[in-house]
């Protein structure tokens, strides 16, 4: 039997703890004038909570994770899964316990003033001890929590503080988010001091008018509040009085009587510059706490942004503007540091998103560290804040189970105490993948009353009726529904509530495909207003390839542009030897882990483009303002004319003043020529000044338009043979495999857990058997057909070559089987003699693009390096495509190599690997670079979709069985 109060309690096996000691949540800043604690810390790491502390310590770096300092317990990843059996509310028996200590020097000034720690996080269950003391337990692993120390500490002398955390408990079982299992104190650890008569909190209202109401709480840890005091106010330098003194409460807690007064400040800003995410205006308010001689018993900063949210029919409206909401879902993440973010690592996140056109954040799925909303206030972002509470492998038993009830009021109401005051949260989540009980309905009845200001969502709740106004869940904020369910609803009658998913496009590996035709339908449909893609980060742990480990806090500079250095590489579910793990399931998001956008994030910053080409006309092209608040002041243009023969005409471009929703017509910035085919007019647009997120001249987007269609060219054969082997295969100079028919791709994800991939393995694609029929002379070319046998069925194929000015025209066509209906591709595959390292071509790019991701790549002319075309998903898989090519060249550094035109544009991939290299392998350090080119050239190529979680590609994107026709002119440079 221990003799220590809180391991008595057992408070990792008591649902109905959430803490105990713990000073009450509130949204005063305490940040300033507060003593840091962070640093290594002495360390153990004990087999159990009721393990005893050993003689031997090591270090750990607070703030931090121990799975990622060199512990033997190491990352571990689940998505659905618990990845311990025990049944809610037990924890296993083998249960890491992580025991931190340090010595800390009390300031002697502080002598007759209230003193608190303050653990920014830690995860799952903290206790804590001063000098051997017990102080106070804590649950909620993405909150802090607050201790008072007055009576145990001595100002002017030495403390030892010890900090217990607790991995697994009743409260993981609320704490089942699709993230990497970790263990550690995750947020940096103050001490501070305040005044014994000290503000408990403040809650501030700023409203679109520009009205503000401030109301503070007192409190004197001494005992009654005494005569006098007041509070005053400060915004933008203009003084602001106290509006009245409420009637002071008595409460009491157990272990001294405390007396609670309550103020309220009131007033009105003329000509208030008011917050929303394009022009985030904020206004620096101080807050005062009075003795009555006048002097200051305590202070409060706050930055205030005055606007409205509220929801009036089916539309969710900010400062009275139905907003689109282009969102994205964010967990704290780090390679190197896990559940640890820096501020400016958490900066430099929300200024990419605000590059790539995104304007809110889900934080999934818990409360983010708490500098982040003071990023989102002032960048701009909408934000729906979610309490950390996920239950999602024991969903419905814990949503009605009371001794939870507890946990979920505690957690949903100290995320809406802490984060009360951001404007930027304009939306509270109950939770995530809990499914929905009477635990809910409580924490979302103490929303209601505590902040009227702004609306709830709930996915459980709003999953079993978008529409059913009884339900906890202002919002109908489905996950992954079907664009035609979304639509549909929308034009049922029924709808009584916005339509805003809170996951969709789930960005695992090449994907994302459907987005713009997503928010086509968004953009025309009322009532549908956006939704949050999922996620933000593949959450890729940076590895020793040698023994295994995480690399830790010493990995900077060990990555660039996503790919890891020799000798490391990405690690995903099951690297760490788990047998319990989700694989690549954790490598789902925009950008690669070390925060490399992938090419999915230009596709999303031309779907949410400010300023866009509506349409051409025959004198000029119409522009249109797409924001909800501002001008087009802070934007500035260049006029970019391609054309097919391989001219570029640039002009500056003058952009009219419209207002939001505004259209105009402006002429053509050149006379387009007569000759030289296919012509398109794009509109580079940038950054007219300096902004908090983005330089003078950064890019913003880049509409397009075509001018004139292309040219139809066929090059006419000339009277000379083509070489062929004795498989009718060709024989070039520059190839080491002739063109084939190639119906494989690797596997993207969406391909491996949507079903594709197990499907055309199982037709045998993957392994196609080819059998010349014929090779006969056909005119002035050869003529050949061969059949390519799968297990399912056999593909007829027929190559026409043919002898053209400076080379060859293959004309191919090949004939699917019924059977094949939806393969990954339809084209040719050869491959080069080594030394051809650079790509030129005139269709999409720069980027990687698809049939159903093409919007954030541009037609014109690119060149690009091949190593450069590649993209380094986590898991290796098809990638580096081109969309829309119409023709390219292969050249070495003396400028030979060959040239390739394609009948119309066409899908073209060009990399060092294989489709089987990639499909072989699992890491991209198991990947051998081939010293030519592999060159995919696709009459048809089938589309991504997001069907790893979510819906398929759309029909229209998808290839059909039939006869399928292309052709295409190998030239010698």
């Amino acid at each position: 039997m221990t003799s220590d109060p809180l391991l008595a309690l057992r408070p990792w096996e008591s649902p109905e703890v959430t803490s105990w000691g713990r000073l009450p949540m509130n949204a005063v800043d305490r940040r300033s004038g507060a003593d840091s604690l962070d640093g290594d810390w002495r360390f153990q790491l004990l087999p159990g909570p009721d393990a005893p502390v050993g003689g031997v310590w090591s270090a750990a770096y607070v703030p931090g994770v121990w799975t990622m300092q060199g512990t033997d317990d190491l990352p571990q990843y689940t998505n659905v899964r618990m990845p311990f059996p025990d049944f809610p509310p037990a924890s296993p028996a083998a249960n890491p316990t992580g025991v931190y200590e340090r010595d800390v020097d009390v300031p002697g000034d502080w002598a007759g003033r209230r003193i608190v720690l303050q653990i920014g996080a830690a995860e799952s269950v903290l206790l804590v001890h001063v000098d051997g003391r017990p102080v106070g337990i804590s649950k909620d692993s993405h909150l802090a929590a607050e201790f008072d120390l007055t009576d145990v500490v001595r100002p002017g002398e030495r403390a030892t503080v010890r900090l217990t955390v607790v991995k697994w408990s009743d409260a993981s079982h609320i704490e089942d988010q699709d993230q990497w299992w970790h263990g550690g104190v995750t947020r940096s650890v103050l001490l501070y001091a305040t005044d014994s008569l000290h503000l408990a909190d403040v809650t501030v209202r700023a409203a679109f008018s520009g009205e503000l109401r401030v109301d503070c709480r007192v409190r004197n840890a001494g005992g009654a509040l005494p005569e006098g005091w007041y509070v005053s106010g400060e915004l933008e330098g203009q003084l602001l009085s106290q509006d009245r003194e409420f009637d002071r409460a008595n409460a009491e807690d157990d272990r001294v009587s405390d007396f609670l007064g309550e103020a309220r400040i009131l007033a009105t800003v003329p000509d208030v510059r008011t917050w929303n995410a394009e022009a985030p205006e904020l206004y620096g308010l101080t807050v005062r706490l009075h003795r009555a001689d006048g002097t200051v018993a305590d202070t409060s900063h706050h930055r205030v942004g005055f606007r409205d949210v509220e929801i009036i029919g089916r539309d969710l409206l900010v400062n009275g503007e139905r907003v689109f909401i282009r969102g994205v879902n964010r967990h704290d993440f780090h390679p190197l540091t896990g559940r640890t973010v820096s501020y400016e690592d958490m900066r430099a996140d929300l200024v990419l998103l605000k590059r790539f056109g995104f304007n809110a954040i889900r934080t999934s799925h818990y409360p983010n560290d708490p500098a982040l909303y003071d990023l989102a206030d002032e960048l701009g972002f909408y934000v729906v804040d979610e309490a950390d509470i996920e239950s999602h492998d024991h969903a419905h038993e814990i949503a009605d189970d009371p001794r939870y009830l507890n946990a979920f009021v505690d957690r949903v109401s100290r995320m809406v105490l802490r984060d009360k005051n951001h404007p930027s949260i304009i939306v509270w989540s109950l939770g995530n993948e809990s499914d929905y009980g009477a635990n809910h309905d409580a924490a979302a009845g103490w929303v209601r009353r505590h902040d009227p200001t702004r609306p709830i969502q709930y996915e459980g709740a709003a999953k079993l009726d978008w529409a059913d106004p009884e339900l906890a869940s202002d919002i109908a904020c489905p996950m992954y529904a079907p664009l035609e369910d979304c639509v549909a609803h929308a034009l049922s009658g029924r709808q009584t509530k916005p339509l805003i998913q809170c996951e969709y496009s789930h960005a695992m590996g090449n994907s994302n495909g459907t987005l713009a035709d997503h928010w086509a339908a968004i953009e025309s449909t009322p009532g549908l207003q956006g939704g949050f893609i999922w996620e933000f980060w593949d959450h890729g742990i940076l590895q020793r390839v040698n023994d295994g480990r995480p690399v830790g806090r010493g990995g900077a500079g060990l990555y660039d542009n996503g790919v890891a250095a020799p000798g490391h590489r990405w690690a995903y579910g099951g690297d760490f030897g788990e047998t319990i793990h989700d694989g690549a399931f954790i490598a789902d998001g925009v950008v690669f882990p070390d925060r490399t956008p992938k090419p999915a994030m230009f596709e999303h910053r031309e779907i949410a483009a400010p300023l866009r080409i509506e349409c051409f006309r025959h004198e000029g092209v119409v522009l249109g303002n797409h924001q909800h608040f501002r001008g087009l002041d802070w934007l500035t243009g260049l006029w970019e004319l391609s054309l097919a023969d391989g001219r570029t005409l640039t002009a500056p471009a003058e952009l009219p003043d419209l207002r939001p929703g505004e259209t105009a017509a402006v002429p053509l910035p050149f006379e387009v020529p007569r000759d030289g085919g296919e012509a398109w007019l794009t509109l580079r647009v940038t950054t007219a000044e300096d902004l908090p997120w983005a330089p003078r001249g950064t890019e913003v987007c880049v509409p397009q338009v075509r001018l004139r269609e292309p040219a139809v060219l066929q090059a006419a054969p000339v009277d000379r043979p083509v070489e062929v082997d004795g498989e009718g295969l060709l024989v070039h100079p520059l190839l080491t495999a002739a063109p084939t028919l190639s119906l494989w791709r690797a596997p993207t994800d969406n391909d491996e857990l949507g079903g594709m991939a197990l499907r055309w393995r199982a037709w045998g694609l993957d392994e196609l058997v080819r059998k010349v029929v014929s090779v006969r002379q056909d005119g002035v070319g050869v003529s050949v057909v061969a059949e390519y046998a799968g297990t399912a069925g056999v593909v007829r194929h027929r190559q026409v070559l043919t002898a053209v000015e400076g080379g060859v025209r293959i004309d191919e066509e090949a004939e699917l089987p019924e059977a094949f209906d939806d393969v990954a591709r339809v084209g040719s595959v050869f491959e080069t003699v080594p030394g051809l390292d650079l790509l030129e071509w005139f269709g999409q790019g720069p980027w990687e693009s698809y049939p159903d991701r093409g919007a954030g790549a541009p037609v014109g002319h690119h060149s690009l390096p091949v190593d450069a075309l590649f993209t380094p998903y986590l898991r290796p898989q098809e990638s580096g495509g081109r969309h829309g090519v119409r023709r390219f060249t292969l050249s070495a550094p003396d400028a030979t190599g060959l040239a390739v035109a394609v009948d119309e544009p066409r899908q073209v991939s060009v990399t060092r690997h294989r489709a089987e290299d990639l499909t072989a392998a699992s890491h991209h350090d198991e990947l051998v670079p081939r010293a030519g080119c592999v060159v995919h050239i696709d009459a048809a190529h089938r589309g991504l979709g997001t069907a790893s979680c979510g819906p398929d590609t759309f029909p229209e994107y998808r290839i059909p069985p039939g006869v399928h026709r292309w052709s295409w002119t190998l030239r010698v440079l």
